[in-house]
């Protein structure tokens, strides 16, 4: 059997549950005490009732929430380049496969998206050029 890390952590929405491992017992059994709530939008963490973390223990932790956020941006960078994506192929779905009864149903909905975005998109660009003069 592989060596069992000292910590677990239970992803969950906005960061995860901290345990700690232990197969040091008589019935060899993994136990799994909760030491810890991660917040990966506050980027903190809060010790688990009267739980006192190690100095190792904290440094696991607040490594595990640097790659997590780090994770997650390349993870939210790639939706983005999917979203890209999906917007040619609907694009050329319009174009050449679909309906006008299929259009019909998309069209208000797809256009009002589109105008949202490019309102954020172009305001985002001229705060940047703004900035950069």
């Amino acid at each position: 059997m592989t060596e069992l890390p000292e910590l677990y952590f239970r992803i969950r929405e906005n960061g995860a549950t901290v345990f700690r491992v232990n197969a040091e017992n008589r019935e060899r059994r993994i136990e799994m005490d909760q030491i810890a709530v991660v917040n990966t939008n506050r980027g903190d963490y809060k010790v688990h009732g009267d739980t006192t973390l190690s100095p190792t223990e904290e440094a696991v932790i607040g490594d595990w929430m640097q790659a997590r956020l780090a994770l997650l941006a390349a993870r939210n960078m790639d939706d983005i380049h999917r979203a890209i994506d999906h917007l040619n192929l609907t694009a050329h779905w319009a174009q050449a496969k679909a309906s006008d009864d299929q259009l019909a149903q998309i069209t208000d909905d797809l256009l009002m998206a589109m105008h949202d975005l490019r309102s954020v998109l172009v305001r985002k660009k001229t705060d940047r050029l703004s900035k950069a003069k």
